[in-house]
């Protein structure tokens, strides 16, 4: 029924009204589904065209910084026709509320995040930094990359994965391929945590770039 008396408004409307309606109601529908997984509660403003303009056919709206998280005071972009050459840009807002994490007590620089360390916040996520950690999950196991206090909302930048490989230790390098597999020691040159590529000495001087899986273990992929 709801839906039928929104149908019925648009045709009222006129074309022209009913065809922005329309849009909005598009942009609408896609933000929600970008910042839904974010939070409990989203509200979302589309702010309408200052200018009045033709009716966008087929209208695919889309982030130009889809890096970002859709929260806060943001730009949408809509692409209009069949082949989308025409693109219009649209103000929105959009208020998430949900849970981010803080500090439970103070950690040293390279301490590994357990957690007990952290604990659960809820607000309004627009009004915290882009790189504020919203799951527990992906701060446990991490390091911290200086001091930290407690209380802090803890922020991606704060944190790098565990060392599992130091400068100058003695590591082994398994090399694989189809049918075959190599172990073999060399030396790590650079630090790194697990999935980071650093380069290793092998006991001939040469030099390769591998990848950390393990304590002391790395692998490299032919």
């Amino acid at each position: 029924m709801a839906h039928l008396l929104a149908m019925t408004l648009l045709l009222l409307a006129g074309p022209s009204q009913a065809g922005e309606d329309a849009l909005l109601a598009k942009i609408h529908a896609f933000l929600y589904e970008q910042a839904r997984a974010s939070g409990d509660e989203v509200v979302i403003e589309v702010h309408p065209p200052r200018a009045s303009l033709p009716t966008c056919e087929h209208p695919t709206p889309f982030l130009p910084n889809a890096s970002s998280r859709p929260v806060g005071r943001v730009s949408v972009g809509v692409r209009c026709g069949d082949q989308g050459r025409q693109v219009r840009y649209l103000q929105a807002e959009i208020h998430v509320t949900g849970n981010y994490v803080e500090l439970a007590r103070d950690i040293g620089a390279g301490e590994v995040i357990r957690p007990e360390h952290l604990t659960e916040r809820q607000g309004s996520l627009g009004q915290l930094p882009q790189q504020t950690i919203l799951d527990p999950g992906q701060a446990i196991g991490q390091q911290a990359t200086r001091p930290l206090a407690a209380g802090m909302t803890l922020q991606r930048h704060h944190l790098r994965p565990r060392q599992l490989v130091k400068r100058g230790q003695r590591v082994v390098i398994e090399a694989q391929g189809a049918g075959f597999r190599i172990a073999r020691e060399a030396e790590a040159l650079e630090p790194g945590g697990k999935g980071e590529r650093v380069r290793v000495r092998l006991p001939d001087r040469e030099i390769l770039e591998a990848r950390v899986v393990g304590e002391g273990r790395m692998t490299v992929d032919f």
